[in-house]
């Protein structure tokens, strides 16, 4: 068994399965979102349930989950988000900081679900 840490959230929006999420307003509640940028509040990967807007939506904050690309990625990239929560493979700019979900755990590209290391960080 992998161990993985799970939390179930309120969806402040509709939340679409194995998509990257983030607190959708971390200063006022505890509500998630998609991630819409590389810059956003990113904490985890949704279920491959998603949630309707004000329902619950499991979310996968660290641990082996399963995550769709909106790229090409290669195992041992580090993922961020692309606008509609897909994972893409983390290239820093200069002086940008940038919000990572994880480590792809195997190669895949565009529309693909591949498991993913989930551990938030910044670049």
């Amino acid at each position: 068994m992998i161990p993985t840490f799970i939390r179930a959230y309120e969806a402040s929006a509709a939340v679409t399965p194995n998509r990257i999420v983030a607190y959708s307003d971390a200063a006022a509640s505890r509500k998630v979102a998609l991630a819409a940028a590389a810059t956003a509040a990113i904490m985890g990967v949704s279920d491959r349930l998603g949630a309707d807007l004000g329902g619950m939506c499991d979310v996968t904050r660290a641990g082996l989950s399963a995550v769709e690309l909106g790229g090409t990625v290669a195992a041992g990239d580090p993922l961020t988000s692309d606008a509609t929560g897909r994972a893409i493979k983390a290239v820093p700019a200069s002086n940008t900081a940038m919000r990572i979900v994880g480590w792809a755990d195997e190669p895949g590209v565009v529309g693909d679900i591949i498991d993913a290391w989930i551990d938030p960080g910044q670049f």
